[in-house]
Parts: structure tokens; C-alpha cells; sequence
């Protein structure tokens, strides 16, 4: 393949190496929305959960895509499980869990780069959220943090709950952090920003998948100096102000 041509869509990809990433998901064509301008960037991925669970000699394919995909990146794989035999070009293989501090500080230490984290792991919210503590803090401002199977957060058995509103759940998280999208906007004066509210500056949630977005999110209020809202006459003779104000605006 020449270096003009482009190379296989993520879910080709996906598709060769046999990922569930496409088919029983969906969340290849989300990822290459969110991902394909590092594609010929030289940076480090790290995913949580090799795949195969404890059947030997299965597992990988994911890392595999990823690999092909980003012809310059070097790829981590981080499993409960030994899955050393998939280490391979530019794939690289961590055993031990996904909340254990001391092996994510050798991650890290051994590639201080990473730009993007996957997990893929356990599945279970209160895994996913200590993951989520341990590592988000710790990507550039341009990274990308994703969590997949949240579905997981609705399913006991997997540690989630019926009762959508649990906030111990990975979604109960997941909307805590959308609210932190838009701290400058809350009335509270004493409130103050926690890392992800300054940090998170964007969040998309799919179906059994979230990706956030890390960067700078001090954009400034747009809140009125009014505690309360508006009403009757009040509220009239404000919205005839905005409107001539967004008329003078367009004015040349």
C-alpha cells in the first residue's frame, strides 16, 4: 500500500482479526470517528482486557486491529490473565488487574506516552470506576478515555443495579461527569471543580460504550448575574433584549 492511498477502515480491521468490536458491538465506526487523526501519529494505546478470559492461547485481536491501524503506535494489552504469547510487533503484554496501583505505575513508567485508554477490562462499575480514578488524571490534555460494555451497570450479576438511579453504577458516574461538563454554569458559590469538571471536555455515550475526550474546560460562564429565573414581565422584556442584542450582532 502506498502512503497516499488510505489504509482498511477500523471495522475492516476488526472484521480480519475477528474483534468483537464489530458485530456483536458496534463501536468500531464511534472509534474511528474519535481516533483517525493519530492514525499516522507516533503515540501509545493502552487497552484493558486482552480478550479469550482464561482459555489459553485466545485472545488479541483487538491489540492486532489496533496494531494495523496505527502503523506508528505501540500497543499495550493489560489482562487478569496471562496472555503473554500475544506479544508481538509493537504489541506489548502486562498480567495483573486492572485496580492494582503498582502495575499501573509500571505501565506508565515503561511508557510514559500514553494517549488513549481503553477499558475493556472486568466490566464491573466498581472496577471500571477505581480504573477510571487511577488513570484519567494521568493521560495528556489531548487524550481519549473510553469504557465499553456499560450495559453492565443494569445487570446485578455483573455488579450493576436495576435501580437506574444507584449511583455506585459506571452510568451513575458516566452522568455525574456530564454535569461536570457544565460546572461554570451552577448557581452554587462555594462550588468548586473537581479534576474531571476542569478536564472532561467532551462526552459521547453510545450504545454500551462512552468515549471522553481530555482537555481544557474553562470555556467561561454563560450564567446571569440572577440567582433565579426570570418571570412574567421580567422574562418578556429580557427576551426582547437577547433578541435585539443578537440583531445588533449580526448588524455589519
Amino acid at each position: 500500500m502506498r502512503a497516499s492511498e488510505p489504509g482498511p477502515s477500523l471495522t475492516e480491521l476488526a472484521t480480519t482479526h475477528g474483534t468483537d468490536k464489530w458485530g456483536m458491538h458496534r463501536y468500531t465506526p464511534h472509534y474511528e470517528r474519535f481516533l483517525e487523526h493519530l492514525r499516522e501519529e507516533t503515540f501509545t494505546l493502552l487497552e484493558i482486557g486482552i480478550g479469550g478470559y482464561a482459555q489459553s492461547g485466545e485472545g488479541g485481536a483487538s491489540l492486532r486491529m489496533w496494531r494495523d491501524f496505527f502503523p506508528r503506535a505501540q500497543i499495550i494489552g493489560l489482562d487478569i490473565e496471562d496472555k503473554s504469547f500475544v506479544t508481538g510487533d509493537r504489541v506489548h503484554v502486562y498480567q495483573g488487574s486492572q485496580v492494582d496501583p503498582e502495575v499501573l505505575d509500571r505501565i506508565f513508567a515503561d511508557f510514559p506516552d500514553i494517549k488513549v485508554v481503553i477499558d475493556d477490562g472486568s466490566h464491573r462499575p466498581e472496577h471500571i470506576r477505581e480504573t477510571f480514578a487511577l488513570l484519567f488524571e494521568r493521560l495528556p490534555l489531548d487524550g481519549l478515555y473510553a469504557i465499553e460494555d456499560t450495559q453492565t451497570s443494569y445487570w446485578p450479576a455483573w455488579g450493576g443495579s436495576r435501580d437506574r438511579h444507584d449511583p455506585s453504577t459506571t452510568m451513575a458516574l458516566v452522568k455525574d461527569l456530564v454535569d461536570g461538563l457544565n460546572y461554570e454554569e451552577y448557581l452554587d458559590q462555594h462550588y468548586r471543580p473537581t479534576p474531571t469538571d476542569l478536564t472532561i471536555k467532551g462526552l459521547h455515550c453510545f450504545h454500551n460504550l462512552v468515549i471522553l475526550e481530555k482537555g481544557d474546560n474553562r470555556e467561561g460562564t454563560n450564567k446571569r448575574v440572577a440567582a433565579e429565573p426570570l418571570t412574567g414581565l421580567d422574562a418578556l422584556r429580557q427576551k426582547i433584549a437577547d433578541t435585539a442584542d443578537r440583531f445588533r450582532r449580526r448588524s455589519p
